[in-house]
């Protein structure tokens, strides 16, 4: 991608907070950034707080060590470090201060406390898991789908995705499907059309509420053909009536930033839909896609 302008933010990009992501600083993502011609970008470390998962995913890393999630000291350190590469880099690049939050029922309390006490730009909901299996793993997700039907995964998935868009809490939805990642696996072309008669009342609602739906580009990365969502869904949101749309390479290393979203733009673009900008968790520009000669 060097050697050309990248025109758009790369809105999910988790640095070495996350500690899934490789150990790259939110400074080398920048200077990478800067490389290959990004107007911006959005780091969105995560943010978990299933109480049954918290050995496992209640930890960030902080200075090359765990720290519990619990603690806002990594989230005032998150805070120094955005400001830090703000003054070093905001003359040529957006930086953004974004958090995704691996949505989970019974904590939209402390979810609130979190997101009113730092001035966040973007903040993803996102299911990550489902009867507390990480489906986004494929490592863990067969333990969810393997004795799951195709109807028993629809039900708990978008259940738990109603509540999230229902908690007012976010500002765009992650990988609105992102069962399909490894479902299919298990459970094969059902996949494809498990959001029918589940997801229609539900894009109706996040319309309703303004809410945000970001085109995650990390399934390309897979060998997947379409992003996550793909275009028919995409369709369908726009025909629901949802009015933004982010961009994300969901990057967890630094090879992965701006990865693949040549494709979700050309998506956007084919649906004549706009790339939404956020600050401090406003929409503030919405702009045509302008896709990138990668070649």
């Amino acid at each position: 991608m060097t050697g050309g302008v990248f025109d758009i933010i790369d809105y999910h990009v988790h640095p070495d907070f996350s500690i899934d992501a490789e150990a790259h600083s939110i400074e080398a993502y920048c200077r990478r950034a800067v490389e290959i011609g990004l107007r911006g970008i959005c780091f969105t470390p995560h943010f978990e707080a299933d109480p049954e998962r918290r050995s496992r995913d209640g930890v960030v890393r902080l200075r090359g060590r765990l720290h519990p999630m619990d603690d806002p000291v990594w989230l005032e350190e998150y805070f120094r470090e955005i400001e830090t590469v703000r003054r070093r880099y905001g003359n040529r690049l957006m930086i953004g201060a974004g958090l995704e939050v691996g949505y989970e029922y019974g904590q939209e309390e402390l979810f609130a406390r979190v997101l009113e006490t730092y001035p966040f730009d973007y903040v993803i909901g996102s299911v990550h898991c489902l009867e507390h299996v990480a489906i986004s793993s494929s490592e863990e997700s067969g333990r969810y789908f393997r004795d799951k039907t195709p109807e028993q995964v629809a039900a708990d998935y978008f259940r738990k995705l109603a509540a999230l868009v229902d908690s007012g809490l976010f500002d765009s939805v992650g990988h609105l499907d992102l069962y399909r990642r490894h479902g299919w696996r298990y459970l094969g072309r059902a996949m494809d059309t498990l959001h029918e008669g589940w997801v229609e009342p539900i894009l109706a609602r996040m319309a309703d509420r303004g809410l945000g739906l970001e085109i995650n580009s990390s399934s390309i990365r897979l060998g997947h053909a379409e992003c996550i969502p793909g275009l028919d869904l995409s369709r369908l949101a726009r025909d629901h009536g949802v009015r933004y749309f982010t961009v994300g390479s969901d990057a967890h290393r630094l090879s992965d930033l701006a990865s693949g979203l040549d494709k979700a733009l050309a998506q956007l673009a084919k649906l004549k839909l706009g790339v939404a900008t956020f600050l401090r968790r406003e929409v503030v520009a919405l702009d045509k896609p302008r896709i990138p000669n990668l070649k």
